[in-house]
C-alpha cells in the first residue's frame, strides 16, 4: 500500500469535476492464510463524491459487504488486505490513505470521519446495554471533553432526529421493534456528525413500510446533514429511488458504473439487465420476468475469461477466454463517467487476444 495517491484516467472522467471524498483504488482482499488463499475482491476501484448518494447492488456472496469492512478496516481474519488503498478527503482538502493510518488515526477516522450502519441491528448493538447508554459511550470515546451530561443532551437529540423518544434511550435492543433498532443504529453512526455514512443493507431484515420509513429518513437527514452515503444492497429497485449513482459488483469486481437513471434505463452489463429484469416495474407496460440462470461461480475457482460468461445470453468464445476491463462503452450517446466490464464494449482487447469482435446487442444499446 503505498503512501500517495495515484488516479487512472478512467477514474478521473468519473468524477464529472464534483469533489472526491472516498476513493478506493485497486482494493484486493483474499481469505484463507495457506499457499492457496480466496481472491474475494480483485483490484476494486470505486469513488465516492461529496454529498453524494452511491449505491452498490449484486447478488449475495459478490463482496459488497467484504469491500465496506475492507475499506473501513473492520475486516475480521482470515480476511486480508492484499493490494490497494483508501483516500478519504477531508473537509479541508487534506488527504490520508485508511490503509495506512496507525491505531490512533483509525480511531479518530472511525466514527467521526467515515461511520458504518451495520447488517442486523440486532446482532450489532448490546443486548445487555441501555440503548441510550451504548451511544452515550460511543460519544465519550472520541469527545473526552464533553462531560456525561452533555453526551446524554447529544444522545436524546439523536434519537429526536430519527423519530425516536428520548424516553426510549433506557430500553435494552430486545425491546424495541426492528425498525427502531435499525433507527438506533444510524443515530449512533451519526452521533458524531460523520462525512461519510456507509449502510450495509439497512433494510433486509425489515418489512416493506419500515423499509420505505427508513430509506426517506436517510434521504432527509442527507439533505439535512450534508453527509455522503454508499448504500448497499441486493435490491437493484431500491437504489434506483435513492442513489445518484449505482455501481453493480459481480464475483469481487465491479461491472458496471453509471448513474441511477442510466443503469434502469440503459443498462449495458448483461448482469445488470439480468438483475433489471427479475423484478416487476412500478409502471408502464407489463413485461416478462426473467431469472438469471445457474448460480455465481465459486471464488476459489473462478474459470478462466469473464466470470459472468457461463449465466450470460451474449457470450461468445472471446468470453471464456479473455477476461474483460472496466472500459467506457461502445455506445456514442454514452457519458464518459460510465464504465462496463464486457468485451462486447472493448473490441480492442477482443482484436488483441485474436477473437474477431461482435457488437453490442441491441437490447444493450438501446
Amino acid at each position: 500500500m503505498s503512501g500517495t495517491a495515484t488516479s487512472s484516467p478512467l477514474m478521473a472522467s468519473r468524477s464529472g469535476g464534483r469533489e472526491p471524498i472516498l476513493e478506493i483504488e485497486d482494493l484486493s482482499v483474499s481469505y484463507g492464510f495457506d499457499d492457496d488463499p480466496t481472491h474475494v475482491l480483485r483490484e476494486v476501484s470505486l469513488t465516492l463524491h461529496r454529498g453524494e448518494v452511491l449505491g452498490l447492488a449484486g447478488e449475495s456472496g459478490c463482496g459488497k459487504s467484504t469491500l465496506a469492512y475492507a475499506a473501513t478496516r473492520l475486516l475480521a481474519p482470515p480476511g486480508l488486505i492484499t493490494g490497494g488503498s483508501v483516500w478519504f478527503t477531508d473537509r479541508d482538502g487534506s488527504r490520508r490513505d485508511i490503509l495506512t493510518l496507525d491505531d490512533q488515526g483509525l480511531r479518530e477516522t472511525r466514527w467521526e470521519d467515515v461511520a458504518i450502519v451495520f447488517q442486523g441491528a440486532m446482532n450489532s448493538l448490546n443486548p445487555v446495554a441501555r440503548v441510550g447508554k451504548q451511544i452515550v459511550d460511543g460519544i465519550l470515546a472520541h469527545r473526552r471533553e464533553w462531560s456525561a451530561a452533555r453526551a446524554q443532551e447529544r444522545a436524546a437529540e439523536m434519537f429526536e432526529l430519527v423519530g425516536i423518544s428520548p424516553d426510549r434511550m433506557r430500553s435494552y435492543p430486545h425491546q424495541l421493534s426492528g425498525g427502531m433498532r435499525q433507527r438506533v443504529m444510524i443515530a449512533m453512526a451519526l452521533a458524531l456528525d460523520p462525512q461519510v455514512l456507509i449502510m450495509d443493507e439497512p433494510t433486509t431484515a425489515l418489512d416493506v413500510v419500515m423499509q420505505r420509513q427508513i430509506v426517506e429518513q436517510i434521504a432527509d437527514l442527507r439533505e439535512r446533514l450534508g453527509f455522503s452515503v454508499i448504500f448497499i444492497t441486493h435490491d437493484v429497485s431500491l437504489l434506483i429511488e435513492i442513489a445518484d449513482r449505482i455501481a453493480i459488483m459481480y464475483a469481487g469486481e465491479i461491472v458496471e458504473d453509471a448513474a441511477a437513471g442510466e443503469v434502469y434505463r440503459q443498462p449495458r452489463h448483461p448482469y445488470s439487465d439480468a438483475l433489471l429484469h427479475s423484478f416487476p416495474p412500478l409502471r408502464g407496460a407489463r413485461r416478462e420476468l426473467m431469472g438469471i440462470p445457474g448460480s455465481p461461480p465459486d471464488l476459489s475457482r473462478l474459470p478462466a475469461g469473464c466470470p459472468f460468461a457461463a449465466r450470460c445470453a451474449f457470450a461468445w468464445e472471446a468470453c471464456r477466454a479473455v477476461a474483460p476491463e472496466l472500459t467506457v462503452p461502445r455506445v456514442e450517446a454514452d457519458a464518459p463517467s460510465r464504465s462496463v466490464r464486457c468485451l462486447r464494449h472493448d473490441p480492442a482487447r477482443v482484436r488483441a487476444a485474436g477473437f474477431e469482435p461482435l457488437p453490442v446487442p441491441g437490447e444493450l444499446a438501446r
